[in-house]
């Protein structure tokens, strides 16, 4: 008899265990997905994998342009690339914030035309910026040197923006 209470308190246990609260879809910021109101793409570079990225070639001058695009729908437009920094793939949002003037990669700001904004420079360029980044091509097969680019982008409503960070991949 006791068993048998036992184990129907075990059932009840295990029945009224099995039922949920309705799931109200509030979360907290911590558990949000951050992203804009209004996202920007990147046409032209190969979203494959972790970052976007555009392959340049050392042979070929080291050119380097990123087009920062948003949706036509979105009823704004693209003010400027305000602060753009680079560095080897270690850099994140703290390393924008701390950017200054005289620290960006940017001297000044890059105006948008309309939906787009275009962003060139060459490895060159990007070495006398940063002197210690590694921009010499990797002698292995199936191995890169990347550089990366993280940009502060500014809408025509003053809203600022951080699209994900870009790379480079150089080879020879």
């Amino acid at each position: 008899m006791k068993n048998i209470i036992i184990n129907l308190l075990l059932l009840a246990l295990v029945a009224g265990s099995s039922f949920s609260c309705k799931d109200d879809q509030v979360y907290s910021d911590l558990v949000r997905d951050n992203r804009p109101a209004v996202p920007v793409t990147f046409p032209g570079a190969t979203t494959y994998g972790f970052n976007p990225y555009i392959t340049s070639s050392l042979a070929a001058g080291g050119a380097i342009q990123f087009t920062l695009s948003i949706p036509a729908t979105s009823g704004r437009t693209i003010k400027e690339i305000t602060k753009v920094v680079g560095g080897a793939t270690g850099i994140n949002v703290a390393t924008l914030n701390a950017a200054t003037a005289t620290t960006a990669y940017n001297p000044a700001p890059i105006a948008g035309s309309g939906t787009t904004a275009v962003f060139t420079t060459t490895i060159a360029d990007f070495k006398k910026k940063y002197p210690t980044v590694p921009t010499t091509p990797a002698t292995q097969a199936n191995t890169f040197t990347e550089i990366q680019f993280l940009f502060l982008v500014t809408l025509d409503d003053g809203t600022q923006i951080v699209p994900e960070p870009v790379r480079v991949r150089i080879v020879a």
